[in-house]
């Protein structure tokens, strides 16, 4: 099985958990033992996931304010997991390919692994969920046509950015890229970064 493969089947099988209950507040029962690249794939889907209906409920248009309030600052929180696992995930790669030597022409990636892995991900819920939107009998015709052309689109999008994962690891473990990974460094979350924040002192 090819690591996006797992990934891919990881995802679908966190997708369809969630929806189970398809509860923003459903407990995660990750089914993958603690700090294997299984488990955090699988944590990683179920954030996304969740944030995904979370994006949904706050554009309800009679949203009380107070609530759109409290869940936006769950969406801030979210976006601060989800990249902290992203980063988890290239510390793994890191990890894995540090024994690997260098060729002298190898080439940097524009983006690491896991930040591609992240756009897998988000890739397998538009794929649910336009699903759905196929599978819907209460659309038009025109509807139907629609969504059905964006799920193919959809579709082989998710084997392009499949196989370009692919290439970008065999290319590290053989040296011809290597990885380099910048932490994200986000300044609004920091009370001594965000000029809101500090400026309350």
């Amino acid at each position: 099985m090819t690591f996006t493969t797992l990934c891919n089947k990881i995802f679908n099988e966190s997708i369809n958990k969630y929806h189970l209950t398809d509860k923003v507040d459903t407990p995660i029962e990750n089914p993958y033992p603690l700090k294997t690249i299984e488990y955090y794939l699988y944590l990683k889907n179920w954030i996304d996931t969740v944030q995904w209906h979370f994006e949904d409920i706050i554009r309800d248009p009679n949203i009380d304010p107070a609530e759109a309030l409290v869940l936006k600052r769950r969406i801030d929180k979210s976006n601060q997991d989800r990249t902290d696992l992203v980063e988890l995930i290239d510390s793994y790669f890191l990890d894995k390919y540090k024994e690997v030597k260098v060729l002298p022409n190898a080439v940097i990636n524009t983006e690491s692994p896991a930040w591609a892995i992240d756009r897998l991900s988000i890739l397998a819920l538009k794929i649910y969920h336009m699903q759905q939107e196929v599978d819907r009998t209460d659309t038009t015709p025109e509807h139907h046509a629609q969504c059905q052309t964006k799920l193919n689109i959809l579709l082989e999008q998710q084997k392009d950015l499949s196989t370009a994962i692919e290439q970008l690891l065999e290319d590290i473990e053989a040296g011809r890229k290597y990885m380099k990974v910048y932490k994200q460094m986000k300044m609004y979350n920091d009370p001594s970064l965000n000029p809101v924040l500090y400026g309350k002192k």
